[in-house]
């Protein structure tokens, strides 16, 4: 800057060509340069042209609004994300069966703050998706009950669907979302790319929940994993995909039972006494906000929103992902003893967090007809999808290895 602007001539010295500064008192100081270098200069400028306007947006820009001031009440926009926790587990069938890490998905309402669903599997796709969304419309009563649980229904009221909800662009960016929006009649939204903090209420609680219970759980992986000399922590793991769940659903109730000391309190809420505690504000937006919630029976919920395939109907029983089913509509049309001369195909839904019961479509008054399985599978029953296919994979792996050891012999 100094040779551009503050120098007249040039001259030459050993060949160099070398400015002649002008009077050093006209020149500015280093430190002049600097003031008005930052005055002058903006950071959106420089980080956007440096990096990108989404690091600018995500991480330099100012945070003048409230994600509340979105929300009329509860249910007017919920927000839905899943992580993959930094925990190992081992499955119910074989404890020293590793199974990997699973994958957690929250459902929560802005308004309140409250996690109305939630869901614990070991991957992450829509399917995981649509469970926590069903889990919304679920009574918590029972569903703790599941777990061994007992809450009082106040603790966790939420059993309803909302509004709309907000996605980040990865499970509910998808064509199986359409049949949430036709025929549960939900908007759905999708924040941009790379922008965390457009749902930063839900991410917040992800991290939350990660600090609250990591350093109490075997099986953790820590900032040291995969380097040289450290042990795998896989090895430490002891927890199942029951237990987890257990864990997750009791933190949920700590959160929703809970003080929020950063929530911000509208003028109602100050005089009316709301505590700043998601189960209170739920309460009391149910009471003077409400509207925007509605109630569907989990069934239909269920209908819509689990996962549908085929299953093979055969003289063993109804055969699906390897195990067999019977229901009373099959007994009485005989449908194993027709199958003897044909098999045939029917359609079917699926709960992915329990194959003990799957649903026949397009039969009965409701429209479905539950299917159980047959008492030589009991083994299966309360299981989880993910469990079946691990303990069917290392069955197969040893029918392969054995099979291996006995052509050798013959040989």
């Amino acid at each position: 800057m100094i040779q551009e602007f503050y120098s007249q001539n040039c001259k030459i010295d050993n060949g160099v060509r070398l400015p002649i500064i002008q009077d050093p008192s006209t020149v500015p100081t280093y430190t002049q340069f600097k003031y008005y270098f930052k005055k002058e200069n903006t950071v959106k400028r420089e980080v956007s042209t440096r990096q990108s306007a989404k690091k600018y947006e995500l991480q330099y820009r100012p945070v003048l609004g409230s994600a509340t001031e979105e929300a009329i009440g509860p249910g007017s926009r919920f927000l839905l994300d899943g992580t993959t926790f930094d925990v190992y587990l081992v499955s119910r069938i074989n404890r020293n069966w590793i199974i990997g890490r699973p994958c957690l998905y929250y459902v929560q309402d802005v308004f309140s703050r409250m996690v109305t669903g939630i869901y614990v599997g070991l991957e992450s796709s829509w399917l995981s998706a649509a469970m926590a969304i069903a889990n919304c419309c679920e009574d918590k009563v029972s569903f703790c009950k599941q777990y061994g649980i007992s809450i009082r229904p106040e603790e966790w009221e939420a059993r309803h669907l909302p509004e709309t909800i907000l996605g980040d662009r990865g499970e509910l960016f998808s064509r199986e979302v359409e049949t949430l929006i036709k025929n549960l009649h939900v908007k759905i939204e999708n924040t941009s790319s790379y922008r965390g903090d457009l749902k930063s209420i839900v991410e917040r609680h992800f991290r939350t929940t990660n600090d609250t219970v990591k350093m109490m759980l075997p099986g953790v992986i820590n900032p040291d994993f995969r380097q040289r000399g450290s042990r795998d922590y896989r090895l430490d793991a002891k927890l199942d995909l029951y237990q987890f769940t257990q864990i997750i659903i009791r933190c949920v109730l700590h959160h929703n039972n809970h003080f929020l000391p950063n929530y911000p309190r509208e003028e109602m809420m100050i005089a009316d006494d709301v505590e700043s505690i998601p189960s209170k504000i739920w309460q009391w937006g149910v009471q003077f906000r409400s509207g925007k919630l509605r109630e569907i029976p989990k069934e239909i919920v269920l209908l819509n929103m689990l996962p549908t395939s085929e299953a093979l109907v055969t003289y063993q029983g109804i055969r699906f992902k390897g195990l067999y089913y019977s229901s009373h509509t099959a007994l009485k049309e005989r449908w194993m003893e027709k199958a003897r001369n044909g098999t045939r195909r029917v359609s079917v839904s699926y709960d992915p967090r329990n194959l003990g019961t799957i649903y026949l479509r397009g039969i009965g008054e409701k429209g479905y007809e539950s299917c159980f399985l047959l008492s030589q599978y009991d083994q299966f029953n309360n299981r989880t999808l993910e469990e079946i296919e691990y303990l069917q994979a290392k069955e197969n792996m040893h029918k392969a290895v054995n099979a291996e050891i006995a052509s050798r012999q013959v040989v």
